[in-house]
């Protein structure tokens, strides 16, 4: 066995001992090693893909559905590079990616040899990182993540190939035959809060089941983002981003923080507030400390009370009653609207999710719509629904959501809700050989033709209308179909709620495109008439 071989072969053997099921890798030469070592091991169901930035972000979405670590595999040179944007994801939300690159000998760094470039800390601060030139057990355990990504350069040298006289490739597991573990939400002694002042359970991104815990035995009221893991049952409060910002928002004195907030600047200002108290729970990822003000941290938190009675009932009556007039004003104004409006298009896919299914949300208006528009599911009927939040990016999104897909067990229904530009963004996501796995997933895409959620911010306002289409709003005119019979993706266009509604009851199977069409012109206009709602 060739030095290379064997390095590879060890860094494979390693990776499935750490819990390793999934491995997506990218043709090259110098990984040539790692490639035959990954389809020699049938305990590795292997993903090929010819786009590495693609392959990276898809390895990202099995991660995350499956909470096991998955590698993505590429050669040197600008395709390491390529992985950047993932690995960044990865560490800001505490994922297991494992990057595995090829490298050239350390003796050609330096020397303008082909494909070779300095790769050491490649991803810098965003990932641990090993530098192989051999098996080096302890080097790993010593770099190794259990919630962010680890960075494994391999220095893999001639001869690249196994020998002809090696044992024969085995064939690759059956998917069927995976198993993917549950949820790992650790187990932690809580700290007593005292009951009293007026609070707050805030659940951002990832914070799981122990925000909606806390909220019911406490009595809180629950503002759950959608991928938060924590909207189900009594507690969430639909229209919280609209309430904060009412005089019932003002009377906020304490808030509980959990997972990733970063979806709603209404809760970015009372996280600010100085006359709010600010309790956090640590979160997952590379760099855990808050972007806000912060009275106390700790690992787990529970409410402190003499007797099993919540806390002033009063309180979360009163968001409760707020919420469900609000909501109900909300839906009547949408459904007074003529066409498919943005809003009917995050309801649909909201009810669309059946019990047991996983919902990926896009970055940018998809999520935010989601946030307003999606009613809480009861508590028993899970429902996963998971977004790229880290760093809340457009790229990547399709191949995150179709890892996802593939990383849930294959009986269970699927869909990703995106934007137009995050479609065109990963579009290689689309580029599946005949002989991969593919998901059976419902790709929605809300098309309004260009970027919509400037038109909410200060850049959509009057004064700068002149500049608008040029700078943010960027149409681009593309059509959708067209690209999608270009990879053989179905496609269906539609242009009212109820085609939308017939469309995601009626999935044909498979990996599938349905395409609502929408308008941009009024944006603004739509968001301002919701907000004043609120008044």
């Amino acid at each position: 066995m060739t030095s290379s071989t064997a390095l590879a072969t060890w860094v494979v053997d390693l990776l499935v001992a750490r819990g390793l099921t999934d491995a997506v890798l990218c043709p090259g030469s110098r990984n040539a090693p790692l490639s035959f070592a990954l389809l020699a091991d049938p305990r590795v169901r292997l993903h090929t893909r010819i786009d590495e930035r693609t392959a990276a972000f898809l390895a990202l979405g099995l991660a995350k559905a499956s909470h096991r670590p998955v590698a993505v595999v590429t050669t040197s040179g600008t395709a390491a590079a390529n992985l950047h944007p993932a690995v960044l994801e990865a560490a800001h939300a505490g994922v297991p990616l494992v990057a595995v690159t090829a490298d050239r000998p350390a003796r050609l760094r330096g020397t303008g040899a082909n494909q070779t470039t300095d790769q050491v800390r490649l991803f810098g601060d965003a990932a641990s990182f090993v530098d192989l030139v051999a098996p080096d057990q302890d080097a790993l355990d010593a770099a190794w993540l259990p919630d962010g990504p680890i960075h494994l350069n391999c220095q893999l040298d001639d001869p690249l190939l196994p020998p002809p006289d090696s044992p024969r490739l085995k064939a690759p597991l059956d998917p069927s035959q995976v198993v993917l573990s549950a949820s790992d939400y650790p187990v932690r002694e809580p700290h007593p809060l005292p009951p009293g002042p007026r609070t707050v359970v805030i659940a951002g991104d990832d914070a799981g089941p122990p925000a909606r815990q806390l909220a019911e035995r406490a009595g809180w009221p629950l503002l759950a983002e959608p991928s938060s893991g924590s909207r189900t049952g009594a507690s969430p409060i639909r229209t919280y981003r609209l309430l904060l910002d009412t005089a019932l928002g003002d009377r906020v004195e304490r808030a509980v923080v959990l997972g990733h907030p970063t979806l709603s600047r209404p809760v970015a200002r009372l996280l600010s507030r100085a006359d709010v108290e600010v309790v956090s729970v640590r979160a997952r990822g590379r760099w855990p400390d808050r972007p806000f003000p912060v009275s106390a941290e700790h690992d787990a938190v529970s409410v402190a009370r003499a007797d099993e009675q919540a806390d002033d009932p009063a309180w979360q009556d009163e968001w409760r009653q707020a919420d469900r007039e609000l909501s109900g004003r909300i839906d009547r104004f949408v459904a007074a609207q003529p066409g498919l409006t943005p809003y009917d298009v995050a309801a649909v896919v909201n009810a669309a999710n059946p019990p047991g299914g996983m919902l990926f949300v896009g970055a940018s208006n998809p999520i935010r719509d989601l946030d307003l528009m999606a009613t809480a599911h009861p508590v028993g009927e899970r429902r996963m629904v998971l977004s790229n939040r880290g760093l809340a990016g457009i790229d990547g999104t399709l191949s995150s959501a179709i890892g996802a897909a593939l990383g849930r067990p294959q009986s269970t229904r699927a869909i990703a809700y995106v934007g137009d530009v995050t479609f065109l963004h990963d579009l290689t996501a689309l580029v599946i050989g005949p002989d991969e796995a593919r998901p059976d997933l419902t790709v929605v895409v809300a098309n309004d033709d260009g970027g919509s959620i400037f038109a909410t911010l200060e850049q959509g306002a009057p004064p700068h209308a002149g500049s608008y289409e040029k700078l943010f709003g960027t149409p681009h005119g593309v059509d959708l179909a067209a690209l999608c019979a270009a990879t053989r993706t179905p496609h269906w266009r539609v242009f009212e709620r109820a085609e939308l509604e017939h469309a995601l009851a009626s999935p044909h199977g498979g990996l599938e495109v349905v395409e609502a069409v929408i308008r941009r012109d009024n944006r603004r206009e739509l968001d301002e008439q919701l907000r004043a709602l609120a008044d």
